[in-house]
């Protein structure tokens, strides 16, 4: 039911009329008697809507249980590298390369990834549901969470000298050594 209110506007030196639509509910119009109408902007009206929206609260919405059918990290993990690469089909490569940038941890169901900076963490959240949705179905749990930790401690020191890149490339690899030595090359 729409009620009509007619409004003269009084400011202008040709007064017009203009007809506003008000959406009034049923049940506030039947909680009235039929002598008292009540004006859809007087405060009975609005207290009426508040006591219409509290009895809609008092109903109680039914359970739903979903799966949660246990899985283990190799599981977890193809679904993971799987979602990556159907990102990485789109041509979402950011994103690919931030699944695939540390392997995620699992404790229990929680997912644990660990990011190199709070720009990755960002560009993470926003597709973060998408993945979730993807590991609950494929996983059939629903109560699997993904937490982000930033670890900016990574820090790579940057070789400048040639000693100090023969250092890090012998970290890298020992056999560098034996290479070094078999051939007696000087640094």
């Amino acid at each position: 039911m729409v009620e009509e209110k007619t409004v003269q506007n009084d400011l202008v030196s040709n007064p017009v009329e203009v007809q506003i639509k008000y959406p009034v509910s049923e049940k506030i119009l039947n909680t009235t008697t039929d002598s008292q109408k009540v004006s859809a902007l007087s405060l009975s009206s609005i207290r009426a809507k508040k006591a219409l929206q509290e009895s809609n609260k008092s109903f109680v919405k039914e359970e739903v249980h979903l799966p949660s059918e246990p899985f283990n990290t190799t599981d977890m993990l193809l679904q993971w590298n799987k979602y990556a690469q159907k990102l990485g089909d789109k041509g979402f490569r950011i994103m690919e390369s931030l699944l695939l940038i540390n392997d995620p941890v699992l404790n229990g169901t929680a997912i644990t990834l660990e990011l190199p900076n709070e720009g990755s963490k960002i560009d993470f959240e926003s597709e973060k549901n998408g993945l979730l949705g993807h590991l609950k179905g494929h996983l059939h749990n629903h109560d699997i969470t993904i937490e982000v930790i930033v670890n900016e401690s990574l820090k790579q020191s940057k070789a400048f000298t040639p000693q100090d890149r023969y250092n890090r490339l012998n970290e890298i690899n020992p056999n560098l050594e034996l290479l070094r030595k078999t051939f007696d090359l000087d640094i």
